[in-house]
């Protein structure tokens, strides 16, 4: 795993933050450079950077939008509009490549003008770095390494807060459990590399299944749980059908034989985490004793 150093020196005259082995980066760049580095510091959020350094590079270019491409997939300023002409720069950092910062912009950019934003990119190249550093450890410790999805971890944290805000706000929810009908026979007959496909197309469907309100969850092996933001019963049926149904039609669990079976129940204002996850559990056990490949709710 990376090691991550954010904050590690202190200028006790300002109380400034500095990024690791950038002192002397940093006190070389004149103004405003300077105080865009010292700006960009206060926040590990990519987006949130974005938006700080496009307000400096408004003072350059009349921008409308402004994107950074990297491996953690693509975050943007606020508010940004990205239907003008894209101009594309590589950030590089002592031979790593960070990834790409896409300007929008209406205008043609000039030589001249390029050169000024790639004198600016300076500024944001160490903060930009370990904002980077930060968002991957914090997915390693959030998210299935072979699905994407969040994991138990972020399961349990997401699952207390939606009980905490059921309480203060009566804003209750429900959870749905699910787990892969058959699925040991295809790891033992078929393998593991063909197991892995089934789960990843398995996480492809849940998502596909629900709203953008809703959270899909992989435990291991082949659970999963979905945080669904409504208590109603229709609701958590009409989700479950729409689960069975892309798993019918979908041609490789259909190869291998795979359903799916599903316990659901609704958050009670008296729950606890145990509680409500045991109810939902039950209703798993029920739908596996039914004959699975079904849904049942308690």
């Amino acid at each position: 795993m990376e090691n991550v150093h954010i904050l590690t020196q202190r200028i006790p005259t300002r109380g400034d933050y500095l990024p690791f082995s950038n002192e002397q980066f940093v006190n070389n760049i004149p103004d405003p450079a300077h105080r865009l580095v010292e700006q960009l510091q206060t926040t590990l959020q990519l987006d949130e950077q974005l938006t700080l350094f496009a307000e400096f590079a408004k003072r350059i270019i009349k921008l409308s939008g402004l994107q950074f491409h990297s491996s953690l997939g693509v975050a943007q300023m606020k508010e940004s509009d990205n239907q003008h002409t894209p101009y594309s720069f590589d950030l590089e950092v002592n031979g790593e490549h960070l990834g790409q910062l896409v300007y929008f912009c209406q205008y043609q950019l000039s030589s001249s003008i390029q050169g000024k934003l790639c004198h600016l990119h300076n500024a944001l190249l160490y903060p930009l770095r370990n904002a980077l550093m930060y968002n991957r450890v914090l997915q390693l410790a959030t998210k299935d390494a072979l699905t994407g999805l969040n994991n138990r971890s972020q399961f349990n944290d997401n699952l207390a807060q939606k009980l905490e805000r059921s309480r203060r706000h009566h804003r209750s929810f429900s959870l749905m459990l699910l787990d892969l009908d058959h699925f040991k026979a295809v790891n033992d007959i078929h393998g593991h590399k063909a197991g892995d496909e089934v789960l990843v197309e398995f996480s492809h469907i849940l998502q596909q299944s629900i709203r953008a309100t809703d959270s899909v969850y992989r435990f291991g092996g082949d659970e999963f749980a979905v945080l669904i933001d409504d208590p109603e019963f229709p609701t958590n049926k009409l989700i479950a059908e729409r689960i069975m149904a892309a798993v019918k039609n979908c041609s490789l669990l259909a190869k291998f034989g795979v359903t799916a079976s599903i316990g659901f129940t609704l958050a009670a204002s008296h729950d606890c985490e145990n509680v409500i996850f045991s109810r939902a559990d039950k209703g798993l056990y029920k739908a596996k004793a039914a004959g699975r490949n079904c849904a049942r709710a308690v």
